[in-house]
């Protein structure tokens, strides 16, 4: 499929493959990427030959490393209320009548943990690692990163992961329920072929319907992510934020006390 510059998108065998495809940049995205990783689950959601949808980044180093400091200046580079239309894409996972497979090759940090988070299933190679970042570069997820995240592992671990911002290997996260299973690097491509021709196999209608059930639970995060992405675009033109974005750039500890805010 042509028309893309910052992701991959290929689809055969009832598999649509979606590639974040910026490994120089450990697959963080920007405003284009964002765009373009939204209207290639819309092509695979809506296309009748495929059954279930892949999701991954390119290399053996990172699956996504959340939003590209490098495009933050007080906001990023594309549109919507923070410069990246991740409500748009969070929400386009989420009604995708068909599944979506996270397949976590290496670093799921930052906005990349909040992706495994909404995608249905995750399937982690022995060498990924999670984690939010947020608080250390004056950000933060105030919707699906936040409150699916406690849906998912359990309100006191999200606090744990989002206070402390640790880092978390892939075992880890199988046990607290991130991921559903962890293999060695060498079988992530076969075990994730082994889950979606078991998803093939099965009534499209019938997961369909699941999917939206499951989704109708937790649909009024949609809400306090709005409300708190409207926040969000607040604090990103504080000077306390601010220092967050400078200090990552610089390679330095951020100074947010020292903001007077």
């Amino acid at each position: 499929m042509t028309g893309f510059t910052d992701i991959l998108y290929e689809a055969s065998g009832g598999v649509a493959r979606i590639t974040i495809n910026r490994p120089d940049k450990y697959n963080a995205f920007r405003g284009q990427t964002c765009e373009e990783l939204i209207t290639a689950f819309n092509r695979a959601g809506w296309d009748k030959s495929v059954g279930v949808i892949v999701l991954t980044g390119a290399g053996d180093k990172a699956f996504c490393t959340g939003g590209d400091q490098s495009a933050h200046d007080g906001g990023y580079d594309g549109r919507g209320l923070v410069g990246l239309p991740v409500e748009d894409l969070q929400t386009v996972i989420r009604d995708m009548p068909k599944p979506v497979i996270a397949r976590v090759n290496g670093y799921a940090i930052g906005g990349g943990n909040v992706l495994v988070t909404c995608c249905d299933l995750a399937i982690a190679s022995e060498t990924a690692q999670f984690g939010q970042v947020g608080p250390r570069v004056g950000s933060v997820d105030p919707g699906f990163g936040t409150a699916l995240l406690a849906r998912t592992v359990g309100e006191k671990k999200a606090r744990e992961i989002w206070y402390l911002c640790r880092r978390y290997k892939a075992q880890e996260a199988l046990e607290m329920g991130l991921v559903n299973r962890v293999v060695p690097a060498a079988e992530l491509d076969a075990e994730v072929a082994r889950w979606c021709d078991e998803i093939l196999a099965l009534s499209p209608t019938a997961i369909a319907i699941a999917k939206r059930s499951f989704n109708a639970d937790s649909e009024s995060i949609r809400g306090i992510s709005a409300l708190g992405m409207q926040t969000l675009a607040l604090f990103y033109e504080t000077a306390e934020s601010k220092e967050g974005v400078n200090a990552f750039m610089e390679k330095r500890k951020p100074r947010f006390r020292d903001t007077g805010e």
